[in-house]
C-alpha cells in the first residue's frame, strides 16, 4: 500500500510540474506577458498622503538575485522540492520584476502625496531608499493552492549614513492555480508591500 501511495504522489508531482509549466516548444510570439497591472488613483490615497507628510525621497533600482533578475516569472512545489525553483515555460513578466516593482513603489508615492526622485537624479540633501529583493515568485503548497510571495529589506540612507532598515514579507493567495493567478497574487502582494512601505516612511524622523 506505501508503495502505491508513494506511486501515486510521484506522478501527482510530475503532472503538476508539466501542467504549470507548459509546453517548453511554446514559441515566443505565442508567450503571455505580465504586469502589474493598471494603477488606480483614489481620493483617500492622496488624503492619506498628505496626512502622513512624506519626505523627498530618492528610490535606487531593486537589487535581485540573478535568477530573478530577468522576465521569467517562477514557482515553487513547497510540498514537493520548495528548493527548486523553476520557470513557467510560456509565459513572462514584461521585463524584470524587480523594475516593475520599483515603477509602481514610484507611483504610489507620487499619488500619496510625497515627492519621489530617481538616483540617477543626483539631488542633494534628499534621502534614498534602497531594495534588497530575496524572493518574488509563486508557491504551491499543494497542487490547486498557491500564494505570491515576496521578501525584501529596504533601507533609508542620507549619503552614506544608515537611516533604517526594514524587512517586508508577503504572502497572497493566487484566486488561481496557474501563471495568472500568480501574477495577479504577485501584483496583490506588491501593493501590500507598499502601503506599508510608506507608512514606514512616513515614520521616520525628518531630514535636519
Amino acid at each position: 500500500m506505501k508503495i502505491h501511495i508513494r506511486r501515486l504522489a510521484a506522478i501527482l508531482t510530475v503532472f503538476a510540474t508539466v501542467l504549470l509549466s507548459g509546453c517548453a516548444s511554446k514559441p515566443d510570439n505565442q508567450r503571455t506577458l505580465y504586469d502589474l497591472g493598471p494603477l488606480r488613483t483614489t481620493a483617500s490615497a492622496a488624503q492619506s498622503g498628505t496626512a502622513l507628510k512624506l519626505p523627498p525621497v530618492s528610490v535606487a533600482e531593486v537589487n535581485m538575485p540573478a535568477w530573478l533578475d530577468t522576465p521569467l516569472m517562477y514557482y515553487r512545489l513547497g510540498y514537493a522540492n520548495a528548493q527548486q525553483p523553476q520557470p513557467y515555460a510560456a509565459n513572462r513578466w514584461i521585463a524584470p520584476p524587480g523594475r516593475l516593482f520599483a515603477e509602481r513603489l514610484k507611483s504610489r508615492i507620487a499619488n500619496a502625496g510625497g515627492t519621489v526622485l530617481s538616483a540617477s537624479d543626483g539631488a542633494t540633501g534628499v534621502r534614498t531608499l534602497r531594495i534588497e529583493a530575496d524572493d518574488f515568485s509563486q508557491v504551491f503548497s499543494a497542487p490547486g493552492q498557491s500564494a505570491g510571495h515576496i521578501a525584501l529589506r529596504a533601507s533609508v540612507l542620507n549619503g552614506r549614513v544608515l537611516v533604517s532598515q526594514k524587512t517586508f514579507e508577503q504572502s497572497t493567495p493566487a484566486p488561481s492555480a496557474d501563471a495568472e493567478g500568480g501574477a495577479k497574487a504577485l501584483a496583490m502582494a506588491s501593493d501590500a508591500i507598499i502601503a506599508q512601505m510608506i507608512t514606514w516612511l512616513a515614520s521616520l524622523p525628518a531630514p535636519q
